[in-house]
């Protein structure tokens, strides 16, 4: 089972979140959750004026193992208007824009969509059951 929750968090609310969603599914080969602008495809939406995130911006898919990683999915730009770091502890790592990362097993971590030209930002927590 992979849990997700979702905060968006822009700078006039300094540390408050608005509106925590959360989504999960079972471990099983071909599972996907999505986060993006797109209510149609993404189970974790975010404001639809929020540029800095694409109609789909990230998502995570269950391999045959059981294994979850998470893209980030290359949008319409050449150059993307956001950064994304994957936090796990005292580890931090900045995603490639249409990179990949393999989710720690039994683990626990958060996604930061960091917008580059305004103090908001995109933070989704997940917990990877064992």
């Amino acid at each position: 089972m992979l849990e997700l929750t979702m905060a968006t968090v822009s700078g006039a609310e300094e540390g408050a979140t608005a509106g925590m969603l959360m989504a999960d599914a079972p471990s099983e080969p071909g599972a996907v959750l999505r986060v993006g602008r797109d209510r149609s495809v993404c189970r974790l939406v975010t404001p639809d004026d929020w540029l800095f995130v694409s109609r789909v911006h990230l998502e995570f898919l269950c391999g045959p193992e059981g294994v979850w990683q998470v893209s980030w999915l290359r949008g319409s730009q050449a150059d993307p208007s956001a950064e994304v770091r994957l936090i796990v502890g005292e580890y931090a790592q900045m995603l490639a824009y249409g990179g990949c990362v393999t989710l720690p097993r039994g683990g626990s971590g958060e996604i930061v969509v960091q917008d580059r030209t305004a103090p908001r930002s995109v933070n989704v927590g997940f917990y990877h059951e064992g």
